[in-house]
């Protein structure tokens, strides 16, 4: 998956993700594990965005995070 914005913008994003949605990352990355089984990171981000109300910008920033999470996890 490709960042629609820079490294430093992700990290903004995601550092500010707590204060605007009112979860921490766990519960968001909790969330996309109990979610529908997509296989695009495009869908994940998409019914983040449509079933938790999340714009565009903050659902990619969680979607590539997890992504980042779960590979880091797994090694």
């Amino acid at each position: 998956m490709s960042l629609n914005h820079s490294p430093e913008t992700h990290k903004n994003l995601i550092a500010r993700i707590p204060k605007v949605t009112g979860r921490d990352l766990p519960e968001w990355f909790q969330a996309i594990d109990d979610g529908p089984s997509f296989i695009r990171c495009e869908e994940r981000v998409n019914w983040l965005a449509d079933e938790h109300g999340l714009s565009h910008g903050y659902a990619v920033a969680l979607v590539h995070e997890h992504e980042l999470h779960r590979r880091a996890v797994r090694y």
